[in-house]
């Protein structure tokens, strides 16, 4: 047998400035010559020590509920938390919107969160990042470089445009890549609210590039896993389904009176809330239309109504940034509403607590994180029948789920809830117990076995094609 040896000499990418002597196949831009040769060295197949975590759009560092953050910010937190607990170093890369973000981050021991200049720092909205993926990309790569060979064990992208950064990634680092989608443009533009703009042609084409060429694809229900084999054609074997966990040590059942009183509610209040991005695809004003409807069946319930509305707006929500409260207005349900800023994880908690029924009025949810934090809080859950809503709610048992959007259905549930004591307690039960069989410490060891069967599938991958070029030489 013939050892195999470089047979061209590996050009560096005149944008990325990568040395030639880390050559692989790909820099960050465009295809490079390609190098055969021995593969990196591993401490032992499959073995996962270092994971590089892409976040183009958004930082971990941000406060879930405004801007551009929301459920994935804490699903990427939560889980690298928890594999650096297990003694796995995490790399997180997402792109730096102020001059003011230093370059290195410590979001704790072991978890180190990486801020990429990659354009403007303000004023870059989540569809005009594509044009500032290659300079993103190459600062990704410089960080690598900096490292000895085989730094990083595997690629976890979260979101599309990190996808496009992770696939650049991966071939030239020979590791193997594993994406999330989180959202999936297919399926929002199938489920669009009145108003809100369709997914892109570029999100699209961006999302059957990455599906191709993942190596895992990490869904977080079996209808999502559906969705990337119907609308993406995406390979079943290379699909893992890992739901989404919650922190059951923060998110748990309190006193409500207490809750109530930090946030001057009455006790006998009748509570309806909701906590996301106030933008039309997490429907907010379904509720605000399903309370009026209430109120107008019963004028009454208006001395004791209290309508909790946390958070902020952000994508298509900032074209009308005080749309909601203008409708809260129109409906004549000012002295009703109660529009809380983006809270932190406590006051989220205190939020729920405080809350008789948590609605989920949604067009579109990959899983629906704020269904899940309620219950184990002890707060039914009103959701929309649609995404993973049916996996993070029991329908009947936790909370109920209603088909559509419209203000009638919606009065329906939240009144069958939060006006009948006895049904209330005994979905509080439940959905306490629901939400304790998920958690961050299920979904992070679900992840590193995913990572690990990856980079022994790669490896053999690769040792295998080094066998066929060895010998054809």
């Amino acid at each position: 047998m013939v050892a195999a040896t470089p047979t061209t000499r590996c050009v560096p990418c005149s944008r990325c400035s990568i040395p030639p002597e880390r050559g692989t196949a790909w820099c960050c831009v465009v295809p490079r010559v390609v190098v055969s040769g021995v593969p990196r060295p591993r401490d032992g197949a499959g073995r996962v020590r270092r994971v590089c975590l892409l976040s183009v759009h958004t930082s971990p560092l941000e406060q879930p509920g405004t801007g551009d953050a929301g459920g994935m910010n804490v699903y990427v937190v939560q889980t690298a938390l928890r594999m650096a607990r297990r003694g796995i170093a995490v790399e997180i890369f997402t792109r730096a919107t102020s001059s003011e973000h230093p370059p290195v981050v410590e979001l704790a021991p072991g978890v180190l969160v990486r801020h990429v200049v990659a354009g403007p720092f303000e004023g870059l909205g989540k569809h005009d990042l594509p044009s500032q993926l290659c300079a993103f990309t190459a600062g990704v790569l410089r960080a690598e470089a900096r490292h000895e060979p085989g730094w990083y064990d595997v690629v976890h992208s979260h979101y599309w445009l990190s996808g496009q950064v992770g696939w650049l990634a991966r071939d030239r680092w020979g590791v193997p890549l594993v994406h999330t989608a989180h959202t999936l443009a297919r399926v929002k533009n199938a489920a669009l609210a009145e108003g809100d703009p369709p997914e892109p042609m570029v999100r699209v084409i961006g999302e059957d590039q990455v599906v191709a060429e993942s190596d895992r694809l990490v869904c977080n229900t079996d209808i999502e896993a559906r969705e990337l084999v119907d609308l993406y054609g995406a390979d079943p074997a290379r699909i893992v389904t890992i739901p989404p966990g919650v922190d059951l040590a923060r998110f748990r059942p309190g006193d409500r009176n207490a809750a109530r009183a930090r946030l001057e509610i009455p006790p006998d209040a009748v509570v309806l809330a909701f906590a996301g991005r106030i933008q039309p695809l997490k429907a907010p004003d379904v509720l605000l239309h399903a309370a009026a409807a209430l109120l107008e069946r019963d004028p009454a319930l208006r001395a004791r109504m209290v309508v909790l509305v946390a958070g902020g707006p952000s994508g298509s929500g900032l074209a009308e940034p005080t749309g909601l409260q203008q409708l809260a207005v129109r409906l004549r349900l000012d002295d009703v509403v109660r529009f809380l800023p983006p809270q932190t994880p406590d006051g989220l908690a205190t939020v729920f607590r405080a809350a008789d029924v948590v609605a989920v009025p949604s067009h579109n949810e990959s899983f629906g994180l704020v269904a899940l934090e309620a219950q184990a809080c002890g707060t039914p859950v009103v959701a929309a029948r649609v995404g993973g809503l049916p996996v993070a709610v029991a329908d009947g048992r936790s909370g109920l789920l209603v088909d559509g959007h419209r203000a009638g259905p919606w009065a329906d549930a939240l009144a069958a809830v939060a006006l009948d004591p006895a049904r209330r307690v005994a979905l509080s039960r439940e959905a306490v117990a629901h939400a304790n069989r998920f958690s961050w410490d299920r979904t992070t060891d679900a992840l590193l076995s995913t990572y690990e069967e990856a980079a022994a599938e790669f490896a053999r991958r690769q040792a295998a094609e080094l066998h066929a070029t060895a010998w054809m030489s």
